[in-house]
């Protein structure tokens, strides 16, 4: 069997597009907490990005956009294992092999392949297959070599990628019920964070913060864009002098995330007292993101200049994770016969 004495914690990031504030508070930063009791192991999924991406240049990016908000986020790749996906061909042919044992069934139930058929449906179309590709389909055969060639233990998911983590047990017990215990008895758990509907952030339009709304403010911004975005934030007509609810305010609920417990309350009270308008507010929100994310654009930036440490941070990363995966999938390719 293939087991690790110390817990093993995963966690994927898949690139498809540039980072805002919503992805820092509401998976970012606690990731990073969540994993801190844990070996840690990060990848950029970014042959999952496939399904959707079709733009190289874009991906790219993405991908090293990704890498460079996790580092400068406060990812220590000294204490981590941090890669991208496509640097470990270990786990293309542990996919091939895994697939060979994954039931079609299985994957007819798997939640993204049934929301693709559900809107078909909806949409009136007589091919409910239409525009699913095999990437999509086997998407969940692919996550469960990610988390089985590392050999995972903890599995930090939202309830919506739940099932990614059961299908990966299901898969690793279908091969062992062949070929005895090769993949480990301690099957991967998920940890789901419990709810807290303060990780996530309000938009521009006062909705969930979200690429697909088109209402997120850029991580990364400099000054003077941050400036134009947080002005787009909408208010009421309240008066200055007029007593105003705090936690009714989109700018108010962004801005408790980034000050400190002391300037939250300050400004708690005298939006409660009157005597602070919106405008002041938006202006404190902005000093207060400018000075919390200087530090992260300065690093962010950095990384991402040409010539800069990251590919070969990346190169290292790589080379911890084949040299965990290469064991692993040895013991997979000598159990069913090959090599």
């Amino acid at each position: 069997m293939l087991t690790a004495e110390a817990k093993v914690s995963l966690t994927g990031i898949k690139p498809t597009g540039e980072p805002h504030l919503g992805n820092y508070i509401g998976a970012i930063k606690p990731a990073l907490e969540l994993a801190s009791g844990a070996e840690s192991i990060y990848f950029i999924a970014d042959h999952h990005a496939l399904t959707s991406v079709r733009d190289p240049e874009l991906l790219r990016r993405w991908t090293r956009s990704v890498a460079a908000t996790w580092l400068a986020a406060g990812l220590d790749p000294e204490r981590t294992t941090f890669y991208r996906q496509s640097d470990v061909p270990e786990i293309f042919e542990l996919h091939w092999i895994l697939s060979c044992f994954s039931a079609k069934g299985l994957m007819n139930r798997a939640h993204a392949y049934k929301a693709a058929r559900d809107r078909n449906r909806e949409a009136g179309s007589e091919d409910l297959d239409a525009g699913v590709n095999m990437g999509l389909f086997n998407y969940p055969v692919l996550m469960a070599v990610d988390i089985l060639i590392m050999d995972t233990d903890l599995v930090p998911v939202g309830k919506d990628q739940l099932q990614h983590v059961e299908y990966a047990a299901d898969i690793a017990g279908a091969f062992n019920a062949v070929y005895g215990d090769t993949f480990s008895l301690k099957l991967p758990k998920a940890v789901v964070p419990q709810e807290d509907s303060g990780r996530t952030l309000p938009g521009t339009d006062g909705r969930k913060m979200s690429k697909s709304y088109d209402n997120t403010i850029p991580l990364f911004a400099p000054t003077a864009e941050l400036r134009k975005v947080v002005r787009k934030i909408p208010t009421d007509s309240t008066p200055v002098e007029e007593p105003k609810d705090p936690d009714t305010s989109a700018v108010f609920q962004i801005l408790q995330h980034f000050a400190t417990p002391e300037d939250t309350a300050s400004v708690r009270s005298r939006l409660e007292a009157g005597g602070m308008g919106w405008g002041d507010l938006k202006n404190t929100l902005l000093v207060t993101l400018d000075d919390r994310l200087a530090p992260m654009r300065e690093r962010y930036d950095a990384l991402m200049a040409p010539g800069s440490e990251l590919d070969e941070l990346l190169a290292v990363g790589a080379s911890k994770a084949r040299a965990r995966a290469k064991p692993v999938l040895e013991q997979v390719r000598k159990a069913i016969g090959i090599g």
